[in-house]
C-alpha cells in the first residue's frame, strides 16, 4: 500500500448558526486503502465529505486531498477525484448510457474519441451493460445507484469518496458493489466509504473513522479498532456451577442471563457461559484452569467484539438503519 495520506484534514469545523455540526475534525486517510466512515444520522459525516468536495466552506480548520490544499487546488485536485453524494441525479428520460454521454461531455478534460468506450467499461463494471438502453426513470433506486458508481468511474481516479453506496441494493448488487470496491483498492485507487451498513464496512473496510455528535472518537485500521474492545467467551460444558466458579475466579465477567445450573436451559446435557475477558486473559489460560479444576470443556471461542459492538461503546447508540 502506498504511503501517505490521501486525505487529511486538521482542525476541521463547520458551523450553522449557533450548531457545530462538524467540530475540529483530525482525519487522516491512507492511500490505497478502503476507509469507512461510520456515525449515526446527524453526526456531521455528509458536511465533513460536502467540505472535502468543497462544495460547503468549511468555518475553520484545513483539508488536504491527494497531498494538495482545499478548496485552493479543487482545479488540479478534483479530476482525480470520483464521488457519489447523497443519492445520484440523471435525466429521467434519458437512458443510462445517454446519461452518461452526457455527463462525460460536461467534463473539459474528457477526450470525445474514447467517450463510447469509457461509458461502455464504467457500466460494464458496475454490472449495468444490459441496462444501458433503459430510461433511467425506470431504474430501481439500486439501478441509480450503481449508474452514479458508474459515473465516478468514467475517468481514471486516484480517490472515490461514495455516501451510502449500497443504498437500495439487494443482497446480490450489494456483493458486487463490495466487489468492485475491493478490485479498485487492489488497482490502487483509494476508497472512501460513508455508510450505516456496519456489516458491509467489516467485510470490505480497511479502516475506519467513527464519528459522533460531530467529533471524531476513534480511527485507524479496522482489526486494531476491534481489538481494542473487550474479548468475549463463549463456553460450551456439562459443569456450568464448576466452571462459574473458575471464571469468577479468573476474572471474567459472565453475562448475568447465563444459566448455571437449570437442566432445562441444557441440550444434550451442555450448558453455555458467554462472558467478557479481563485484559489480557487467553484462551488456553481459561481453559488449563477449567480441567485443572475438573470442568469438562465440550468447546470454548475466545474472539474480538464485533464492529457493532465497539461502535455502541464509542458513540453510545446504534444506527438507525431505516433512515
Amino acid at each position: 500500500m502506498p504511503g501517505g495520506a490521501a486525505i487529511e484534514t486538521s482542525g476541521l469545523t463547520k458551523t450553522f448558526g449557533a450548531q457545530t455540526a462538524v467540530d475540529r475534525l483530525d482525519l487522516s486517510v491512507p492511500r490505497g486503502s478502503v476507509f469507512g466512515f461510520l456515525g449515526p444520522n446527524g453526526s456531521g459525516k455528509t458536511t465533513t465529505i460536502r467540505m472535502l468536495l468543497g462544495l460547503i466552506s468549511a468555518t475553520s480548520g484545513s483539508v488536504r486531498m491527494l497531498d494538495q490544499p482545499i478548496p485552493r487546488a479543487n482545479a488540479s485536485v478534483l479530476p482525480g477525484v470520483g464521488a457519489l453524494v447523497e443519492g445520484p441525479a440523471f435525466y429521467p428520460f434519458l437512458s443510462g448510457r445517454a446519461n452518461l454521454h452526457r455527463l462525460d461531455s460536461a467534463d473539459p478534460r474528457a477526450r470525445t474519441s474514447t467517450r463510447r468506450r469509457r461509458v461502455a467499461s464504467a457500466l460494464d463494471r458496475v454490472g449495468l451493460s444490459s441496462a444501458a438502453a433503459k430510461k433511467a426513470h425506470a431504474y430501481s433506486l439500486g439501478m441509480k445507484q450503481r449508474l452514479g458508481i458508474a459515473n465516478a468511474l468514467l475517468q481514471p481516479r486516484e480517490l472515490l469518496i461514495l455516501d451510502e453506496p449500497s443504498n437500495g441494493l439487494d443482497p446480490q448488487g450489494t456483493r458486487e458493489v463490495r466487489t468492485l470496491i475491493r478490485s479498485l483498492a487492489d488497482e490502487g485507487t483509494t476508497v472512501f466509504v460513508s455508510s450505516h451498513l456496519l456489516a458491509e464496512i467489516e467485510q470490505m473496510c480497511t479502516h475506519v473513522a467513527v464519528m459522533s455528535a460531530g467529533r471524531l472518537v476513534e480511527q485507524g485500521r479496522l482489526d486494531d479498532l476491534r481489538a481494542s474492545g473487550a474479548q468475549r467467551l463463549d463456553l460450551l460444558t456439562p459443569d456450568p456451577v464448576d466452571a462459574r466458579r473458575v471464571l469468577d475466579q479468573l476474572g471474567v465477567v459472565v453475562d448475568p442471563s447465563t444459566p448455571s445450573d437449570d437442566p432445562a436451559s441444557m441440550t444434550d446435557g451442555t450448558a453455555r457461559l458467554l462472558g467478557e475477558l479481563p485484559a489480557g486473559l487467553r484462551a488456553e489460560s481459561i481453559t488449563a484452569e477449567l480441567v485443572r479444576a475438573g470442568v469438562r470443556v465440550r468447546g470454548i471461542v475466545v474472539a474480538g467484539v464485533s464492529l457493532e459492538e465497539r461502535f455502541v461503546a464509542l458513540t453510545g447508540e446504534g444506527f438507525d438503519v431505516a433512515q
